[in-house]
């Protein structure tokens, strides 16, 4: 009886030792063509992953550049002491800082609007408005990047992963199906990988949906704030003067 106990507690310690991550890659390692499906699954959540750290680094740098310069550019632009010298100072920004572009867009609408005079079916007001509407959503594009692929991970991570549980609860079958039996040594490998699969799913998906989240108001504020210069700017360019 002793014995048995022995054999036993031996036989669930073997079997636990088959379901950790280690003994999962050595298998995958050295049965490729048995594991292919395994291989594909693992690397797309590794490179799903990389790509969503990725983005999520260069959207926390750019949010940090650009909750700086919401309200340092305006105010520049503003406290010029007239047109000429804020349009100065709006060229001298980085070809990459938003706020600067779009006030040079309503200048060089204002300006071109000046030169035709007449000959411009628009008016004035509606020519500037126009060029600003245009900045402002070129702006929102370029700071939207990686968000699509953000919001792709988060939605599909986990079931990237499930196929990889899936793959794993078919291997534990076909191994019962062919040792006829259904020990917790039979299935533990392929139970452990089908869990390990889900987990990883799970880690890559998380960090991708709090980073989306994130930044989705992050850029909604900076939207807001760029719309509300916008706004700003026509006042300006279209009567000469800030309307507060």
């Amino acid at each position: 009886m002793l014995q048995e106990t022995f054999i036993a507690a031996a036989g669930g310690a073997n079997a636990l030792s088959q379901m950790g991550f280690e003994h999962m890659m050595a298998e995958m390692v050295s049965k490729p063509g048995e594991f292919a499906v395994s291989w594909i699954v693992l690397l797309t959540l590794v490179f799903m992953s990389a790509a969503s750290w990725y983005w999520t680094v260069i959207n926390i740098f750019r949010s940090s550049r650009l909750k700086a310069a919401s309200s340092r550019v305006p105010s520049k632009f503003w406290d010029a002491p007239n047109a000429q010298d804020a349009i100065r100072a709006m060229e001298e920004e980085p070809a990459s800082e938003p706020f600067s572009k779009i006030a040079l867009d309503a200048a060089q609408a204002a300006a071109h609007h000046s030169r035709l005079g007449n000959n411009e079916s628009l008016s004035r007001s509606e020519f500037v408005d126009r060029a600003l509407r245009q900045a402002v959503v070129r702006e929102n594009d370029k700071i939207q990047g990686g968000m699509i692929l953000l919001a792709t991970v988060g939605a599909t991570a986990p079931f990237v992963g499930l196929l990889g549980t899936v793959w794993g609860i078919y291997g534990a079958l076909i191994k019962i199906g062919a040792t006829g039996s259904a020990s917790i040594d039979a299935v533990a490998g392929p139970v452990g990988e089908a869990l390990i699969m889900t987990a990883i799913g799970l880690f890559v998906a998380i960090p991708a949906v709090f980073a989306f989240n994130f930044f989705s108001k992050m850029n909604n504020a900076v939207v807001a704030k760029f719309d509300s210069f916008a706004h700003d700017l026509h006042d300006f360019f279209a009567t000469g003067s800030r309307v507060r």
